[in-house]
């Protein structure tokens, strides 16, 4: 319109709320005090919001495969991811389970090296990687999060290389079972009953064992009253002493 011409007056729309100058909706993401996110004050967590766009997953729904271009890093705010790869003759191993907190991608190569899959319906954070790396050089604090989660990612890698190379079926069994109630404990949900969000093809990928071998296995816990099945996703720890005996193979 040129401001030549007399202006039409026109009802005035209702006013929109304003956002309060410094506050985030990552303020108030519920898994904030897991999440690299904890590194950066309420103050900074603008920066952190103005460059994140929210992606959605239904269980089975690839996030990235290995070998793409590695342009995105991801913090994951619900749900399960599984990380795995696979083997020239078309075996698939499993490294890894992720879950609400946890972040993914972030690698030195330019390529993704391995690939990610929603286990079950996820919520994530998606922040291109080249944005990320400059707010870091801004807030050492989120670099040195980002250091410390990838520390535990090596912790849990070599616990990994222990359960494959060292450990019988049972003690592998036994575990992960612990393993994923005290990673439940951390995230501030129930550790018993367990709740197991892949199926036991995925955790036969993970501990190098068959899905035979994985339910015959539980079913010898489950018979030796160490565990008992809520469901067929949900496993009720009983005696957890004789559990982590079992785990460190006494």
């Amino acid at each position: 319109m040129s401001q030549f011409k007399t202006p039409v007056a026109v009802p005035l729309a209702p006013a929109l709320p304003r956002k309060k100058q410094g506050v985030s909706p990552c303020a108030a993401c519920e898994v904030r005090h897991l999440a690299v996110c904890s590194a950066l004050e309420t103050d900074d967590l603008e920066e952190l919001d103005s460059i994140l766009t929210h992606k959605g997953l239904s269980a089975g729904d690839t996030l990235f495969d290995e070998g793409e271009p590695a342009t995105h890093v991801y913090n994951l705010t619900t749900g399960c991811l599984k990380l795995y790869k696979l083997l020239p003759d078309g075996r698939r191993q499993v490294t890894g389970f992720l879950f609400a907190g946890d972040f993914v991608g972030l690698a030195n190569s330019e390529d993704y090296i391995y690939s990610a899959e929603a286990v079950s319906d996820v919520n994530l954070c998606s922040f291109e990687k080249h944005k990320i790396d400059k707010l870091m050089n801004s807030h050492l604090s989120l670099e040195k999060r980002l250091l410390g989660m990838a520390r535990f990612e090596l912790a849990e890698a070599q616990e990994q290389i222990l359960l494959l190379g060292r450990k019988t079926a049972k003690e592998r069994i036994a575990s992960f079972i612990l393993m994923l109630s005290e990673r439940a404990q951390r995230r501030g949900e129930p550790d018993n009953p367990v709740e197991f969000p892949m199926n036991r093809n995925d955790i036969g990928d993970y501990l190098g064992l068959t899905t035979e071998t994985v339910s015959r296995t539980i079913t010898r816990l489950r018979k030796s009253g160490a565990i008992s099945l809520d469901s067929d996703r949900s496993i009720v720890i009983n005696e957890r002493d004789n559990l982590v005996d079992i785990a460190e193979g006494f």
